[in-house]
């Protein structure tokens, strides 16, 4: 029993940390995001703006992408290729900042990084169901 619940504290450890540091590399990407935002917005030129706003979840979910691939690669865990863990923050921080962004487009930081941290934990919650033995 002691062994089980070993095990069990040293994976929710390890989901722990993929998610914290997938949540760091989605904060690192939000910022250079909005460094380059906040340079072109001074330009005043709306196409470049609007461009710049579609492109914040896409830039934010490579973040929390690049993060699940760090721990992989330390890991040794199963290379899993980009686009197939893209996808899954890719939808989170989108319905992030969907979900805010009429309230105002500033607060898209928080949800999108709420999202595509919630994102990520549902990813590993499908993989670790799809990789659950099946009972008789």
């Amino acid at each position: 029993m002691r062994r089980i619940l070993i095990l069990v504290l040293g994976s929710i450890k390890y989901f722990l940390v993929r998610v914290i540091i997938s949540l760091i590399c989605g904060g690192i990407t939000y910022s250079l995001w909005m460094a380059a935002f906040l340079l072109v917005s001074k330009s005043g030129s709306q196409i470049v703006e609007g461009i710049l706003w579609l492109l914040a979840p896409v830039v934010t979910a490579s973040g929390f992408t690049t993060g699940i691939r760090i721990i992989e690669h330390f890991n040794e865990a199963t290379d899993t290729g980009f686009f197939r863990i893209f996808i899954w923050p890719l939808i989170g921080c989108t319905l992030g900042a969907i979900a805010v962004y009429w309230y105002g487009p500033m607060l898209i930081v928080f949800s999108m990084l709420a999202a595509g941290a919630a994102s990520i934990i549902l990813r590993d919650i499908v993989l670790i169901s799809r990789n659950r033995p099946r009972g008789k």
